[in-house]
């Protein structure tokens, strides 16, 4: 039996819009920052086709606006999450690795720009050959573009979805908030101490008189991140995967810091704060920051990438499918002929083929601005044409097996990295221009992979709905352009208000992106703390880890993030237990689910907006525009001088639990209402 969109071939529905553009361009705006704050914070993105999926609705359901008008506008919105998550991982790394001394000049924009919008570009000219095949293979199920369909279905039926959504996007702006003018404390240190500066410490094996460390016997843990995006992270990934980001940080934290300490404490004071420093004179809490920034991350470093290898090792037969499926799809839209079906019509393979030129034309010369050389930039983007297919199609099935959300963008990438970085070594590209090199190839490979992901995706909820794809892809073009001229603002007002790889801004991804480009092809890593992290995390492998990746990047984020996105995650295993006990048939689990992923993709949106808003205030007023910073409630960092704020914060986190809990077993309807056809997992 053909295939039956929802809507039919023939129609008189309005379809590309000037209003479900407009939509579509904010809302891929929006998205796209609120994920760049995430992912710069969290070291993770959520896809945004639900979120984009249910607010175009709500507004054009206003409008009263058609079905298909809704699909643009959610394939234009969600676009800019790809954009995000390809600028986040790479971006950044040219600041860190230290190839762009400044970040907040115009050519540092122009380049950032040129960089998102050809790899959009490609991602989305390579899917225009692949779309016909892959959207109609019975073995790719896009389990997230089925759920999406469903979205705009029900929507059609009266769905409350965005009632939710706006909602939780209201309660997490506002907790942030109230958080950043210190109404409570969002975060706190605990230092315990066991021993004092100065004091002779009992070592195993050692003299009572052995040499004392910076503090003795101090450890220092931090309680949960009131952040609402944290939470709503860890209510997403659930409690597993959210435990085993937890374990990196309690790694991290409470076992190398502490003996680092111990062993190496007098040692390191001179390496982090100069000569003739004494130990009475120095802060124990930034010392072990120090340790961590320092020591550990370069460990988390090695882990990471073991770990990114060996997801992609886990994937080796998705991956090997998809290449060779890949292969095959090119050579069967190569002999199809030209179609009249609505349903059916792509972009003009002339148009592409010559925007696929002219994109190549455009990297070696953007290459050549990096490298100062012709033929390390003809190679460059050489590298970037072939690599950036093949993983387009690679996470393009990816996507129809396992979803966007799960798709391993950074693995991919750091594939062509580290293929680029030695390419670059072998034709004598070194020092920073080679690390600019290399991390541009590196960049236009990871947002077209995303884009491609993400826009097959969307083209299969078009398959669905009854969508026009080459109305998509034209949208979506237009989606990548303002989405690449923007997204630099987000990253710009960041890094100026809390610089990258900060604690505050750790951007793990990029810092893996810039350490290895710098190790390989700049001369210079800590390889010996890498080769430690490497091994770590093959002991990880050998312990059967679910995801050694993860619990390096928890080794990597600071333990507020983790252990807060491990609330979250537990939150959510509250509620599977608690629907479990309440018996719920599979209707109201798939209700429960999908109310619960709405709030806790609403709370990180409302966070990651008033993030930037904070970030912009800052960047101003450091900047000396703005000569007043936001005033402290409770300047003495306590309530009336008696409680601490922090006891306020986790007061907040307890009612954040409550709604994130209540909330979905609530709206899970009763045992007889039919089920919807998907949840949104």
């Amino acid at each position: 039996m053909s295939h039956q969109p929802y809507v039919p071939e023939k129609t008189d529905q309005r379809e590309f819009t000037l209003r479900a553009i407009l939509i579509g361009l904010v809302l891929t705006v929006i998205l796209g920052a609120a994920n760049a704050y995430l992912g710069l914070r969290a070291g993770m993105t959520i896809a945004a086709t639900y979120p984009a999926a249910v607010i175009g609705m709500a507004v054009l359901r206003i409008m009263k606006g058609s079905i298909l008008e809704e699909n643009i506008a959610r394939t234009i919105g969600s676009i800019g999450e790809s954009i995000a998550a390809g600028a986040i991982f790479t971006i950044p790394a040219f600041v860190i690795a230290g190839a762009w001394t400044n970040f907040n000049t115009f050519d540092a924009y122009i380049k950032s720009t040129a960089l998102m919008f050809v790899g959009g570009l490609l991602g989305i000219l390579f899917v225009t050959f692949l779309r016909r095949v892959m959207v109609t293979d019975p073995d790719l199920v896009f389990p997230e573009s089925v759920a999406a369909a469903e979205i705009h279905k029900a929507g059609q039926k009266g769905s409350q979805g965005s009632k939710f959504l706006f909602q939780a996007m209201g309660i997490g702006a506002l907790v942030y908030s109230l958080g950043v003018i210190q109404l409570f404390a969002a975060s706190k240190d605990f230092i315990i101490k066991v021993g004092k500066i100065g004091s002779s410490f009992v070592r195993l094996g050692a003299a009572k008189d052995a040499p004392t460390i910076g503090a003795g016997g101090t450890v220092a843990v931090s309680g949960p991140g009131i952040f609402p995006a944290y939470i709503g992270v860890g209510y997403i990934i659930g409690p597993r995967l959210a435990a085993l980001n937890f374990a990196g940080g309690v790694l991290a934290w409470g076992l190398f810091a502490p003996l680092l300490m111990f062993f190496l404490g007098p040692q390191l004071i001179p390496t982090f704060y100069g000569p003739g420093v004494a130990a009475a004179d120095v802060s124990w809490l930034d010392m072990v920051t120090n340790v961590w920034k320092f020591i550990i991350r370069p460990i988390a470093v090695g882990g990471m990438l073991v770990g990114a290898c060996y997801t992609l090792y886990k994937m080796r037969k998705n991956l090997a499918a998809g290449l060779k499926r890949s292969v095959g799809d090119i050579k069967k839209a190569a002999g199809q002929a030209e179609v009249v079906s609505r349903i059916e019509k792509d972009l003009n393979m002339k148009v592409v083929m010559i925007l696929m030129a002219l994109t190549f034309v455009l990297m070696v010369f953007v290459y050549q601005t990096f490298s100062k050389s012709f033929g390390s930039a003809l190679l460059a983007a050489a590298v970037m044409a072939v690599a950036g297919f093949f993983f387009a199609a690679v996470s393009g099935n990816l996507v129809g097996t396992i979803g966007s959300s799960n798709n391993p963008i950074s693995g991919l990438t750091l594939s062509t990295l580290i293929i680029a970085a030695l390419l670059m070594v072998l034709v004598g590209a070194t020092g920073t221009t080679g690390v600019a090199a290399v991390l541009g190839v590196a960049a236009v490979v990871c947002v077209s992979s995303a884009v491609a992901g993400e826009m097959l995706q969307d083209l299969k909820v078009g398959h669905i709905l009854g969508g026009t794809p080459y109305k998509m892809q034209i949208g979506n073009i237009f989606g990548i352009l303002i989405a690449s001229m923007v997204m630099y603002f987000p990253l710009m007002l960041l890094n100026g208000a809390f610089t990258f790889g900060s604690k505050d801004l750790p951007a793990p991804q990029a810092g893996l992106m810039a350490a290895l480009s710098k190790g390989i092809v700049g001369g210079e890593m800590a390889w010996p703390l890498v080769i430690v992290g490497m091994l770590m995390g093959f002991a990880f492998i050998l312990v059967q880890v679910r995801s050694p990746m993860l619990v390096a990047v928890g080794m990597y984020l600071p333990l507020e993030t983790t252990f807060a996105i491990f609330v979250g995650g537990m939150i959510k295993g509250l509620v599977d237990k608690a629907m479990a006990k309440r018996k719920f048939n599979a209707a109201q689990t798939a209700r429960a689910t999908n109310v619960g992923i709405l709030l806790a993709a609403g709370l990180i949106a409302g966070e990651g907006l008033m993030g930037l808003v904070r970030a912009a205030w800052k960047f101003f007023f450091l900047q000396n525009v703005i000569h007043f910073d936001i005033p402290s409630v409770f300047k003495s960092g306590k309530y009336f001088g008696v409680v601490d704020l922090y006891i306020g914060g986790l007061a907040v986190l307890v009612l954040i639990g409550l709604y994130l809990i209540k909330v979905p077993l609530k709206n899970a309807g009763a045992a007889d209402e039919p089920a919807p056809p998907s949840a949104i997992i």
